[in-house]
């Protein structure tokens, strides 16, 4: 079984719930927030051929073979998070070598020039909006590597998942514990690097094309 066959029968809901303190109003965090915008621009200009989901088909990215726009609401998570959208990702890329009992794969790739996932959002006329991009590494094969703390991109630590077998819930859906990471190319009330944006929406998800 090739990578992109793995993904038919495993959803991408990757839900977190993350604190981010932020220093505002010093020299110091106004100068960090320059250079994250300056990484940011520079990720939007390296994946600006994705704003056509076609293109991003023909270079390997897949829908999440769930068919879900991750939304916070529906996930039992306070609405006025937002939504996250339609995940396409690179299997290959990802590195994805079992699907069961949890899905696990060795890719190591933290170059958001070249991201393992996109982030699309459905428009009411069918169309999908490139707004994000985010890369997904298994904790396992990243500490395999030498690794002994998380990645870190643009001065944040990743967000980290891993299923709690004290609550009903699975906190890592149906992944082994991984880490990953959001670029939002969109404006986002929450901060450009949060898993949630307030200002998208999965409304229009049953009108999308390119699924």
């Amino acid at each position: 079984m090739n990578n992109a066959n793995y993904w038919r029968a495993v959803p991408l809901a990757h839900i977190m719930i993350v604190t981010t303190v932020i220093t505002v109003g010093t020299p110091k965090a106004k100068a960090l927030d320059q250079r994250v915008e300056t990484q940011i621009e520079a990720i939007k200009q390296a994946t600006a051929r994705f704003e056509d989901v076609n293109v991003a088909l023909a270079e390997g990215y897949i829908p999440d073979p769930s068919g879900h726009c991750v939304d916070a609401k529906a996930e039992g998570l306070p609405a006025e998070w937002g939504a996250m959208g339609v995940h396409y990702m690179r299997p290959d890329v990802i590195g994805v070598t079992a699907v069961a009992p949890r899905v696990y794969g060795t890719g190591l790739n933290t170059d958001f020039l070249k991201p393992s996932v996109l982030l699309y959002e459905p428009q009411a006329d069918g169309s999908m909006k490139l707004v994000g991009a985010e890369n997904v590494v298994f904790e396992k094969a990243w500490k395999e590597a030498g690794n002994e703390e998380g990645p870190m991109s643009m001065g944040r630590a990743w967000d980290y998942m891993a299923d709690d077998p004290n609550t009903p819930a699975d906190e890592a859906h149906g992944f082994e514990p991984h880490y990953d990471q959001h670029v939002w190319f969109v404006n986002n009330p929450a901060g450009q690097l949060m898993p949630f944006n307030p200002e998208i929406t999965c409304a229009h998800h049953q009108h999308a094309h390119g699924q």
